[in-house]
């Protein structure tokens, strides 16, 4: 029978009057994967924080290996062997590789350090997740995301870790390092830890974990094998309903040409890039991290500084900074929602309604009423799951967090939505209340242009897409004539 290395029993959690844990029971066993599979808001992260010592359970009892286990904190949980990875790397970028994974544990008690043990530690453990050849004296912040996700996992088996939480944590790796930390979770697997990983992508789910647990509303509403439950049932779960149609299909017509981009090269691009964009289409902009799509969009939205080249919008030339180009009609949702999307302090209204205030003012005052009732009006529209409109968005689920920025550019009322990764990190639900709001968009006549790494939801939701590789738009066609491996041959060409 497969050793239990942790149990937990009952785990509730409140904030104030919100539940955000309400009886959720799991186990976690050696040598085996875990997946934590939910909506944003589910409870999957308040489930991980209490048992990584973040957050203190209200009620309910942990054992690990068959001892009460009571954390007060983060290192009550690494003196138990628990390591938390988060999606966002928790790393001190200006210290060396060595001082990261020796940091809060390098003492000996005796005030002495010994750095030849400690540095003989360090290597073999880098050689262990495939980071033989990284200089332990490198400093972090110069190392890919790729290789400080590895950086995060070598502190965790520096520290002695029985059990390892992942959360998301492929989100902002590409597909060829998503497959080096598959390969790595597969040898702690060998080594009898236990691990529990948390991800929004299902085909992920099924490539790396041996069992589930789905969370729905702070309760673990189901458990089992993976390889005896369908995808469709897993979202039943994740939801509390048949999702039928994961891409729903809005009828829309692209109709006359809207924006024309004509050899335009911005200040971080290698190639000019030429391309059209009809009203009421969503056009597709596909290819590798570092291909080009993201320092593209910024250079059409004014973020980056256009060096050559000319955009038309309607026929007429955009040009200066971003709030002209707001005002000539385009709208811009960023990848990085966090940092650039949104102000993470503010509340929902004041982030829905920020950068279009001039329509609520009269005689320089502002009308906050007129102003509170659209933005609620918007808040509905896109289904924010939120106490008030005067929460702080901060205090939202990722997913939630995602409909707020799209309110935002909905309330600028743009004619060209760019929308730069607008599902990355969210819930299958949200995923195809966002397809579905892209669809309606079109079907208003908008235009959207739709940046994405996953494949499957520009070949089901796009009209056109265009492939982008080294800095150059490389082929545009129907989305109907194009495969996920067509995208990617042209993807991965090195023809210039």
């Amino acid at each position: 029978m497969a050793h239990k290395l942790l149990q937990m029993k009952d785990i509730c959690k409140r904030f104030g009057p919100t539940v955000a844990l309400d009886r959720v029971s799991l186990d976690v066993t050696a040598g085996e994967v875990l997946a934590l599979i939910g909506e944003n808001g589910a409870g999957k992260s308040t489930l991980l924080k209490v048992l990584s010592g973040a957050h203190r359970a209200d009620s309910g009892h942990i054992t690990i290996q068959g001892a009460t286990y009571r954390p007060r904190g983060p290192l009550d949980a690494r003196n138990a062997g628990i390591a938390m990875i988060y999606q966002e790397l928790n790393l001190a970028p200006d210290l060396s590789v060595e001082d990261n994974l020796l940091l809060g544990q390098s003492g000996t008690g005796s005030g002495m350090l010994f750095r030849k043990q400690q540095r003989d530690k360090v290597i073999e453990t880098l050689q262990t997740v495939g980071l033989g050849s990284l200089n332990p004296t490198a400093i972090v912040g110069e190392q890919s995301v790729a290789t400080q996700q590895l950086i995060e996992v070598s502190r965790a088996l520096v520290s002695n870790a029985k059990i390892i939480l992942f959360d998301e944590p492929t989100s902002s790796l590409p597909q060829k390092d998503v497959a080096q930390l598959f390969e790595i979770i597969s040898r702690l697997k060998k080594s009898k830890i236990g691990i529990v990983y948390i991800s929004h992508f299902l085909e992920e789910v099924r490539n790396v974990a041996d069992s589930y647990s789905v969370l729905r509303d702070g309760q673990a509403v189901g458990e089992g094998r993976i390889s005896e439950i369908s995808d469709s049932e897993i979202i039943s779960l994740m939801v509390g309903r048949d999702v039928k149609d994961l891409y729903p299909q809005i009828p829309h017509t692209p109709g006359a040409t809207r924006l024309k981009v004509n050899g335009v090269r911005g200040y971080h691009s290698q190639q000019k890039a030429t391309f059209e964009v009809r009203a009421g289409e969503i056009f597709g902009l596909a290819g590798l991290v570092g291909s080009g799509r993201t320092e593209l969009v910024r250079t059409l939205f004014g973020l980056d500084h256009l060096v050559e080249g000319s955009i038309e919008l309607d026929g007429r030339i955009v040009t200066g900074s971003v709030k002209k180009r707001m005002n000539a009609g385009l709208g811009m949702l960023s990848e990085d929602r966090k940092r650039e999307g949104l102000a993470q302090e503010l509340p929902i209204i004041e982030n829905a309604t920020m950068g279009s205030l001039r329509r609520y003012v009269n005689r320089l005052l502002l009308n906050l009423r007129e102003r509170d009732g659209s933005a609620s009006a918007l808040i509905r529209k896109v289904e924010v799951k939120a106490h008030s409109g005067y929460q702080n968005v901060s205090e939202l689920s990722g997913g939630n967090q995602q409909k707020v920025a799209i309110a935002r550019i909905l309330h600028q009322d743009a004619k060209v939505l760019i929308m730069d990764e607008p599902t990355k990190g969210i819930d299958v639900g949200t995923k195809a209340e966002i397809y579905r709001m892209m669809g309606e968009l079109a079907a208003d006549g908008k235009t959207v242009i739709f940046v994405s790494s996953y494949l499957p939801e520009l070949l089901s939701v796009c009209d056109r897409i265009g492939v982008m590789a080294r800095g150059n738009l490389r082929e545009i066609r129907e989305a109907e004539d194009w495969t996920e491996d067509s995208i990617m041959a042209v993807a991965t060409s090195s023809e210039r």
